[in-house]
Parts: C-alpha cells; sequence; structure tokens
C-alpha cells in the first residue's frame, strides 16, 4: 500500500539543513526557479528568498495565445522589479518555442488528450517538459538547486510535479551534474491563500485559465477570491 509523501516536509528538512551549514551566513546557495507567472511567483519568491540566491526562469511554451504569454511574462518582470523580496533576483526568459511544447505533449497522435482535465498525463507531459528546460539551464550554469513554482496551484498534481524533479535530478546526475532539485508543495502551509494576498496587494493580473489552448477551450478557471482583475476568454 503506497503512502503520499509529504513534499513540503522534505523541502522544510533540506531548509534546515541547508541553514545549518556554517557556509550559509557567507552565502546562500543559488536556486533556478521555474516559474509561470507573476502570481505563482509571489508567494514562492517571498518564501525561498531568505534561504537561496534566486535565478527566475520563465519557460512557457505552452501558453496560448502569444499576446496571453507576453502579458504574463510583463507582468512577472514588472513584479519582481517592485517586490522587495525579489531585489536582486535575475529573470531569464528562453525563446517562445511553441512547436517543442506541441512535441512534448503529443495531443496530435494522441487527440484523447486534448479534452483530458487538468492534472492529467497531457500536464504531466507539459510540467516534466518545462521543468526539463530549467534542469538543463541550471546544470550548464551550475546551480545548487532547480525548482518550480507549479506546486502553488490547487490544480496542479505536486506528485506528478515531483516525481519529475526527482527523475531529472537523477537522470542529469547520471551524467556528472550535482544541481539538487528543491522538493515543493507550495500551496501548503497557506502558500496560494498568501499568493493571493500578494496579487491582491499588488494588483497582479490573474488569469483564469492554465495557460495551454487545451486548458482555455476547456474552460477550467481557477478559483479567485482576490479583487485583482480576470482575463476574460
Amino acid at each position: 500500500m503506497s503512502t503520499k509523501v509529504n513534499y513540503e516536509q522534505l523541502q522544510e528538512k533540506e531548509l534546515e539543513r541547508i541553514i545549518s551549514l556554517p557556509e550559509f551566513q557567507n552565502r546562500h546557495p543559488s536556486l533556478l526557479l521555474h516559474s509561470c507567472c507573476a502570481p505563482c511567483s509571489s508567494y514562492v519568491i517571498e518564501y525561498l528568498s531568505r534561504y537561496f540566491s534566486i535565478t527566475i526562469f520563465y519557460y512557457n511554451p505552452n501558453i496560448h495565445p502569444e499576446n496571453e504569454y507576453n502579458r504574463r511574462r510583463d507582468e512577472l518582470a514588472a513584479f519582481i522589479s517592485t517586490f522587495p523580496p525579489a531585489a536582486g533576483i535575475r529573470l531569464v526568459i528562453p525563446p517562445y518555442t511553441t512547436g517543442d511544447y506541441f512535441d512534448a505533449v503529443n495531443t496530435e497522435q494522441e487527440p484523447e488528450l486534448q479534452t483530458e482535465p487538468e492534472r492529467g498525463e497531457r500536464c504531466r507531459r507539459c510540467y516534466t517538459f518545462r521543468m526539463k528546460a530549467a534542469f538543463t539551464y541550471a546544470v550548464a550554469h551550475k546551480f545548487d538547486y532547480c525548482t518550480s513554482t507549479l506546486s502553488i496551484s490547487p490544480y496542479k498534481d505536486a506528485e506528478k510535479i515531483n516525481t519529475a524533479g526527482k527523475q531529472l535530478e537523477q537522470e542529469f546526475k547520471n551524467l556528472g551534474a550535482e544541481t539538487k532539485y528543491l522538493y515543493a508543495d507550495f500551496k501548503k502551509k497557506n502558500g496560494f491563500k498568501r499568493s493571493l494576498e500578494l496579487s491582491s496587494q499588488y494588483n497582479l493580473y490573474r488569469q483564469n485559465y492554465c495557460g495551454c489552448i487545451f486548458s482555455m477551450r476547456n474552460g477550467k478557471t481557477i478559483p479567485v477570491s482576490d479583487k485583482s482583475p480576470l482575463h476574460k476568454i
């Protein structure tokens, strides 16, 4: 019988280990944080900035249409320039390669995935695809850690996200890399609630669909309890 893994607890344990290291007082470890948007990044930055020297990696070619991708990118850039815990954070923006996204999810050959509810196989492939791009960059630039903001959403599957992260760490470790995956379930301990509060405080744009054309068509909306504006499809 399988037991559910508490990823938030695993992260806490690693953070405790990090701050116990003698070198922590003089140098915080480097973290490449894959980010999907400003609202999801808000609490994560606030929380992790006390432990890490963070660089944000905005790689989201799943987002449709392009003007939506641009809006989320620009909102993230504007937010980190005004959010005190984000002081000194660098933003890396790789090319918007939509073809690579569609190749990764393979919905043309498996059309049944196009109407699949969020959290399914299409989403798992999307998580892995974007996180692999982040891990590849993190390894190439010798980051100590890599993780993603994705788990802050109640509509994202933390089990799939963390499984992908751990597999990527092992895959790159087999090639000689030392970058570690930081376990995460950022929605826990009121993380999602705090992201709503920060979104309201900074008047952040909160989209009402995950980002891909399939989530747009399927009409899945996110719960919103703040006063920030919503994009109307």
